[in-house]
């Protein structure tokens, strides 16, 4: 974890997956709630609810939940109905009962208001733009100097969300490179393909990192990538942490056509669509958005006027006019 300014405690469980895994963790977040004292509780995502609201009414103490995704509907749940149920039963049981709640983007605060008639409050996941370290440089980080630099990042680089189209894509595009920043499920994929396909000339995968240090090499490039799928509800309404570190480092965008991110960077003019996740499409908006200097300068003094307005600094005050209202 990065240095935070303030306490945080880490359970070393010994269960890390699976139905033991969350049957371990939620009892031990049970009994450290318990013997510890708050004045408010914070759970955030489902997979902390259900301690975190019977401490709240075993002790009296007011509770916010904080949903960063529509959990019931990622992709991990959607193929697994029996573990998928579970999750709703819980999260049936819990949010109708709050008098308010936060999520991550207008569209799915819609459906928790819809479905629960809880009121629910929009925060989004954006960084500070004090957290924005100086650009890398090139050579010093050992990348070239006569290509394009893409930039695909996240700690959820995961199934059905077009990082496998996208390194097939690296095929027809020999002046350019892709950095593949983070950690995900579909890692291991996209090493075998990229060692099949022969392109490991053209694609780096660097591990989870520091967020500064992260984005030190986001700044050099030249797109970045969210190419998530329209494969369930969670992805359909996604609106990705990358999507705000790149307009921060004032990266132009390469997504597909999902509702909250597509409202950003039209609003802004930031980047340009795919229109399907075939590997020559993405390679043709690749080669499209490159193509054209004066768009892509367009683009860039586009970022800078959207970093201004999408930083921590103006959505953190939505926050702390939540929180004063539990003092």
């Amino acid at each position: 974890m990065d240095d935070r300014p303030y306490a945080a405690h880490r359970m070393k469980l010994l269960f890390e997956k699976g139905p033991l895994f969350y049957a371990e963790y939620n009892i031990r977040l049970f009994f450290f709630l318990l013997l510890h004292r708050a004045n408010l509780l914070l759970s955030n995502d489902l997979d902390t609810v259900l301690p975190t609201y019977f401490i709240s009414r075993l002790k009296g103490v007011r509770m916010i939940f904080d949903s960063h995704e529509y959990f019931t509907e990622t992709p991990e749940l959607v193929n697994r109905p029996k573990v998928q149920k579970v999750w709703k039963r819980i999260e049936g049981f819990v949010v109708p009962k709050l008098p308010e709640m936060i999520t991550v983007c207008d569209s799915i605060a819609e459906l928790f208001r819809e479905k629960y008639g809880v009121k629910c409050h929009v925060i989004r996941n954006i960084p500070s733009r004090k957290a924005l370290p100086p650009k890398g440089d090139k050579l010093a980080l050992g990348l070239p100097t006569d290509k394009h630099l893409l930039i695909l990042q996240g700690s959820g680089i995961n199934i059905q969300r077009g990082a496998e189209e996208l390194v097939q894509a690296m095929q027809h595009l020999d002046n350019c490179f892709l950095m593949v920043i983070g950690g995900g499920d579909v890692l291991p994929i996209l090493k075998q393909m990229v060692e099949e396909l022969h392109i490991a000339d053209r694609i780096r995968f660097f591990p989870r990192m520091p967020y500064q240090q992260m984005m030190a090499y986001t700044q050099l490039a030249e797109l970045g990538f969210c190419l998530d799928k329209d494969t369930n509800l969670n992805y359909r309404f996604s609106l990705p942490n990358k999507l705000f570190d790149f307009i921060q480092a004032g990266v132009p965008i390469v997504a597909s056509h999902l509702t909250e991110i597509e409202k950003i960077i039209r609003q802004y003019d930031l980047g340009m669509f795919i229109e399907n996740h075939e590997p020559e499409t993405i390679a043709a908006t690749i080669s499209d958005a490159l193509s054209d200097v004066e768009r892509h300068e367009h683009w860039k003094r586009n970022l800078v006027l959207a970093a201004q307005d999408l930083c921590w600094e103006n959505e953190e005050q939505k926050l702390l006019e939540i929180y004063h209202h539990y003092d």
